[in-house]
């Protein structure tokens, strides 16, 4: 028989029962889909991450200290007595060209929390953040309504506040009402200069529901004169990120006077690591995903075997009666081949389909990023699947030997 007989041969055999088929077929697509929309979701999830992470900046340092230091509650006061406690002027020091070249900026960063009240409404700022003007830009936060506070806003303490989208939401219900107007944070009475552009949740806290104020404003009005929580170095590019943070770490070193036989009392956070760490990760989530959805397509195809199997016991005296007319083994053997490989290539066909569709919505909150090469690899199984669950109900059908087909009830 020819290529094109056989394949009429085969389309016959799999519309002789179209219900069966239908099933297979249905099996077939469940697991290529599967495969394809999980390695998207998986895909997106990363995608996302790195986005937000990338947001943020990848030439970013964030110094904090595992000295005893470096954290700080609403209402502590007096000065910080640890030895390897974060100072504004370690800060200043960070800044300093001459001890830091790869150094582009510094922001001080000191945090607490507080009521904050507009009228008769109020809201909890679980994170009032001190800082500097540097630290806007460094942290990729921007004002979106009115203006920052500026360093003479910082060298007079004035009382003025940024608000996050939540805070400001909460308060005056309308964010771009919030500019220009007056609230309390705890008992003290701050001006709000601008509302912070929106950010993506990372977790569990929500970026947004956070104020910022001068670092100045905040010592004297909220957290008192302890130590830093932490300070926000930016590097000069990119690819000086590693040098800035070796120029950071011997700095505080030697302020600190940290003996060499001990371990560095300083944590410094390299957000291009984190970034890439962060990477390492999803490939690995995406990976599990795949591997968990492959099993479907495992379980579809011993579903194309059983199928098959049916096939050739109900065509078993076909199959003698086409051997007892000349037919030969091969011919046999491609038909079912085919037939097999047909149904699984149809179901994969129905599966690429439900994954572009389902592909367009979120799933669990993430936006599935489809991966092209995912498509053609499914495809790729989904045929393989065919022709391997397939030979074995097929190479059953082409060693019959007539005799014994034609006597099959």
């Amino acid at each position: 028989m020819s290529p094109r007989d056989l394949m009429g041969a085969a389309l016959r055999g799999l519309t002789a029962n179209k219900l069966r088929s239908l099933l297979t077929v249905l099996g077939v697509s469940i697991g290529v889909g599967a495969v394809i929309v999980l390695v998207a979701v998986g895909n997106g999830s990363g995608k996302a991450v790195q986005s937000r992470l990338e947001a943020m900046g990848t030439n970013l340092l964030t110094v904090s200290t595992t000295g005893g230091g470096g954290g700080f509650l609403r209402g502590q006061a007096g000065p910080a007595n640890q030895q390897y406690s974060l100072t504004l002027d370690d800060a200043a020091a960070l800044a300093d060209k001459r001890l830091a070249p790869d150094v582009a900026s510094v922001a001080p960063v000191m945090t607490s929390s507080g009521t904050a009240t507009n009228g008769d409404t109020s809201y909890t700022v679980n994170q009032v953040i001190g800082t500097t003007p540097e630290y806007l830009p460094a942290t990729n936060t921007p004002v979106q309504l009115g203006q920052s506070f500026t360093q003479a806003d910082v060298d007079a303490s004035r009382r003025v506040i940024l608000l996050g989208q939540t805070a400001a939401t909460e308060l005056f219900t309308r964010p771009a009402a919030a500019v220009g107007q007056t609230i309390k944070l705890g008992a003290v009475d701050f001006t709000v200069l601008g509302v912070l552009a929106s950010k993506d949740s990372t977790g569990f806290n929500d970026p947004n529901a956070t104020a910022i104020v001068p670092i100045t404003t905040l010592r004297a009005t909220q957290a008192g004169y302890g130590a830093l929580s932490q300070i926000v170095v930016q590097a000069a590019a990119t690819d000086r990120v590693d040098t800035a943070q070796a120029e950071v770490t011997q700095l505080l070193t030697a302020r600190h006077q940290v003996p060499a036989t001990e371990t560095s009392p300083f944590r410094i956070t390299n957000s291009a690591q984190i970034l890439q760490t962060s990477q390492d990760t999803a490939a690995t989530f995406t990976a599990l995903l795949a591997t968990v959805a492959a099993i479907s397509l495992v379980v579809g195809g011993i579903g194309v075997t059983n199928i098959m199997l049916v096939t050739v016991t109900e065509r078993t005296r076909e199959i003698g009666i086409r051997k007892a007319l000349g037919a030969r083994r091969r011919t046999i053997l491609g038909q079912f081949l085919i037939e097999a490989t047909l149904l699984s290539l149809i179901g994969g066909g129905v599966g690429v389909g439900v994954a572009l569709i389902v592909t367009r919505f979120q799933l669990a909150g993430v936006q599935p990023v489809l991966v092209p090469s995912s498509i053609g690899l499914a495809l790729g199984v989904s045929a393989a699947v065919g022709l391997f669950f397939g030979s074995m109900p097929a190479h059953r059908a082409a060693g019959l030997r007539p005799i014994d087909a034609l006597r099959h009830e």
